[in-house]
């Protein structure tokens, strides 16, 4: 067996599904077994429980096959399969088991014919098998029976769809347009009737753009900002279109001749640019918003997908400085991860500001934030003994200018959590934590799926009974 092949039958038989499996299939099984018995202890069925064990395991199939309607079936795909399964087990069950009965009838002689003169040469046999593949047909064409769904579960998505209208059409005014390097832009607007929670997000309409398509987007912004703000990279016919209509696109490239093409700074404004009207349909939840119902955060961002925690640390750093901190969140571990140097700037001054509070609280023994940069970029030997010339000797990192160092190469998950792990069992991460209570340690991940895959395995991996390990994943 394959390590592929070991891996996938893992997942189908993790706990929560094998306790699953357990409740959904005993109690079919607890059905079959109650219609075997039923139909087996019945006096009034003497004669045809002759026939024994086939006719007691067609009854117990049918008495299976119903009692499946009041389940959700379109609550999953996972959990759609597994009532697909059930349906065809106990219906294969109960016609082999008629069939069988025939064959019965054959063998203790309750009739002089044999089973397949019954089945195919005896009116009642070849009618039934005829009328067998005219039902086939007739099922799909009984009357439309569909509105009685639809009514109520159409009527209530109509009044969402109608309120999701309303509220996107409410004032939106965009104040600031920003060009951040490798062609991000970033977008502050006020919209006063949007209330949001650091880490969510939000559907982007610009009908000078599109009339018709809504594009997700993080919220990079806390709600403790004057504007709400969301960065975008230019990489598809929408988002560089958008980026021309903001003045920032690859249409104004000429106009940032002399400029810095891997700088930052305010282009749309300053060029006189008119703004369009931009729509905002939001805000909706992320797994993030638990971020405080932690012991420790870990925020793992790739690239762009860096976003939701921009919220999320700005977030911290009011709460932090402000007279309530929160309290159950005692320790956070940012990971950042890029390909290139210039993807840093995009959060440069948030991260330097959050370095800085967390370096005055280390000096009073209480380190709070941890941030720690990767970049997968190769580089030519000469450019490499160039940033190594220039990190000696300097209190800054040459590349995203803070205090903590950058590491090359991507991050070994399992050994980062298992250092945490072991730091935390011994006290010397949080020496304040009770020794009866068990820590849990929120992982939070924005990024590619491949990725998301070895950020969970290795969660899992480390996760002990004194450390749980909880993954999540923002999806769109």
């Amino acid at each position: 067996m394959t390590k592929k092949t070991s891996s996938k039958w893992k997942s189908h038989f993790n706990p929560s599904k094998l306790f699953f499996y357990f409740i959904f299939y005993g109690i079919q099984i607890g059905f079959f077994a109650y219609g075997w018995w039923k139909q087996a202890t019945d006096q009034r069925l003497a004669a045809l429980n002759t026939l024994t064990f086939s006719v007691w395991m067609s009854r117990g199939a049918g008495y299976v096959r119903p009692k499946v309607k009041w389940l959700p079936l379109d609550e999953a795909q996972w959990f759609h399969r597994q009532i697909a399964y059930s349906l065809l087990i106990f219906s294969v069950i109960h016609v082999v088991a008629h069939y069988v009965n025939f064959f019965n009838i054959e063998r203790y002689q309750k009739r002089p014919e044999a089973a397949v003169q019954i089945h195919y040469t005896q009116a009642g046999g070849i009618t039934g098998h005829v009328m067998l593949l005219c039902k086939k047909f007739w099922d799909h064409c009984i009357g439309y029976e569909g509105w009685r769904w639809e009514l109520w579960g159409g009527g209530l998505y109509l009044i969402e769809r109608l309120y999701r209208e309303i509220r996107a059409a409410r004032d939106t005014e965009i104040v600031k347009v920003v060009r951040h390097p490798y062609d991000a832009m970033e977008i502050q607007f006020r919209k006063p009737s949007l209330r949001y929670k650091p880490g969510q997000w939000l559907f982007l309409q610009v009908p000078d753009v599109s009339r018709t398509q809504w594009h997700p987007f993080t919220i990079t912004s806390c709600p403790h900002d004057p504007y709400i703000s969301i960065h975008i990279r230019q990489v598809g016919d929408f988002t560089r279109e958008l980026g021309n209509r903001l003045g920032c696109g690859p249409e104004q490239a000429k106009d940032i001749d002399g400029l810095d093409p891997l700088g930052m700074y305010e282009i749309a404004m300053q060029n006189g640019q008119t703004m369009p009207q931009i729509r905002i349909d939001g805000p909706y939840g992320a797994p993030a918003e638990d971020v405080f119902s932690n012991d420790v955060a870990i925020l793992i961002g790739t690239g762009i997908g860096v976003t939701p925690w921009a919220s999320i640390l700005k977030d911290i750093w009011h709460y932090r400085a402000g007279p309530n901190p929160p309290t159950r969140l005692r320790r956070v571990e940012f990971i950042w991860i890029c390909k290139d140097t210039s993807s840093f700037e995009w959060f440069q001054a948030l991260l330097s500001s959050l370095e800085a509070q967390s370096a005055e609280e280390a000096r009073s023994g209480q380190e709070f934030l941890r941030i720690h940069t990767y970049l997968t970029q190769r580089f030519d030997q000469d450019t490499a003994a160039n940033i190594y010339l220039n990190s000696v000797g300097q209190e800054l990192d040459p590349l995203t200018e803070l205090r903590t160092g950058t590491k090359f190469g991507r991050p070994d998950f399992a050994r980062f959590f298992g250092a945490l792990r072991s730091s935390i069992m011994d006290r010397t991460y949080m020496s304040n934590l009770e020794a009866t209570r068990r820590a849990d340690v929120g992982v939070y991940f924005c990024g590619p799926n491949q990725a998301a895959k070895q950020v969970k395995k290795a969660a899992k991996e480390c996760t002990s009974k004194e450390v749980k390990f909880k993954f999540w994943k923002e999806h769109f």
